[in-house]
């Protein structure tokens, strides 16, 4: 069913100043120096499972949304993460991520990866091709309780997620190109994206990846428990695993972050119109599919304001109906797709200030 990379047991990172290295006499991440870069020691961690003791995934087999034989493993309440590839929709279960982590899609000319961080809630994805096509593995070790991946090509690079850039080894400093991802349940996905794709799975796997490993207490928003990993805790506005859509501080100007719960108090659809990165942006919440979404507010050209009406998100401009991934689903536009902002992607709230200190909340 799966590709993947074998683990390889009894590899030791002794990270010396900004450099891996590879040993064989002790278990992964106990090494005498656990230090990489300029990233504070006290917030690195051994994950205490090994370098790939998580495997990561290499094109996995995917199916249609409608297979419910291949799907069944998957609850309405199942959040996915969603990645447009060329022109098409591929969802990727959280139930899988829970035991991956990482996806390395090759699809077509395309070569992405799609990561996930069960302990900081953190759906990112990135341009392979950015990197000369690199394919990533868990290495094992954390920072600030998020993953940490390395180069299978060069052990000693290692980069963490939520940073989306290089902390040491021969890569240090280079940054990963982003990839605009989705999140939302599993049953909003399908009324959207009915003809998309999702990681199917045979009858005899599906009852491994109907359970969450750390259990479901973890991802409770007022949970402040990471597994006893070493985080910041500066930052108590909002409950630590609340999830939040974040755009990160770019080329000036502050991070912002939008808590789930303080749009789900505002209806079942709203809307926030704002700047960044010196261009128009909006987010665009559904409460029932329990997404928010961050895009760039023009289409054929024209800028578009929005409001909603009926508990649907409709454009000043046309009339037209907007669906939370920026579709136009009715209207003179229908059928116009609005840029996602690449930049943006969900994390719980602790993480998210950890990585992104001096945050504004836009809505609290």
């Amino acid at each position: 069913m799966y590709k993947r990379h074998t683990a390889r047991p009894g590899w030791v990172l002794v990270l010396s100043g900004s450099l891996a290295t590879c040993s064989t006499d002790q278990p992964v991440g106990l090494g005498p120096d656990l230090s990489c870069g300029a990233l504070d020691p006290v917030f690195l961690a051994d994950g205490g499972v090994g370098r790939d003791g998580i495997p990561a995934l290499t094109d996995p087999t995917f199916v249609s949304n409608e297979q419910e034989a291949e799907t069944a493993y998957l609850t309405g309440a199942d959040r996915v993460i969603g990645v447009r590839v060329g022109d098409e929709w591929l969802a990727i279960p959280h139930n899988i991520m829970y035991r991956h982590e990482i996806v390395n899609l090759n699809r077509g000319d395309r070569q992405i990866v799609v990561t996930y961080c069960p302990l900081t809630g953190s759906a990112l994805a990135f341009d392979r091709e950015s990197v000369d096509g690199a394919e990533f593995g868990v290495s094992g070790l954390l920072f600030q309780a998020n993953l940490i991946m390395y180069d299978r090509r060069s052990d000693d690079s290692l980069w963490p997620q939520m940073r989306g850039a290089a902390a040491c080894g021969p890569s240090e400093g280079q940054s990963l190109a982003r990839y605009p991802v989705v999140e939302m349940n599993w049953a909003g996905w399908q009324t959207l994206f009915p003809a998309a794709s999702v990681i199917g799975l045979s009858l005899f796997d599906q009852e491994t990846y109907r359970v969450n490993p750390y259990g479901n207490a973890y991802e409770h928003p007022n949970n402040p428990d990471y597994l006893g990993f070493p985080i910041p805790r500066d930052d108590n506005r909002r409950l630590p695993k609340e999830r939040v859509l974040g755009l990160p501080a770019v080329g000036g100007g502050s991070p912002l972050a939008f808590p789930f719960h303080a749009m789900e108090a505002r209806g079942e659809k709203w809307v926030s119109e704002f700047e960044y990165m010196g261009d128009a942006a909006a987010v665009l919440w559904d409460r029932t599919r329990f997404a928010a979404v961050a895009v760039r507010p023009v289409a054929r050209g024209q800028r578009l304001t929005f409001r909603v009406d009926d508990e649907a998100i409709v454009d000043n401009e046309t009339g037209s109906r907007w669906s939370v991934t920026g579709v136009a689903t009715a209207g003179e536009l229908a059928g116009e797709r609005l840029e996602i902002i690449p930049e943006a992607y969900v994390a719980f709230w602790q993480a998210w200030a950890a990585f992104h200190p001096e945050t504004e909340l836009p809505v609290e």
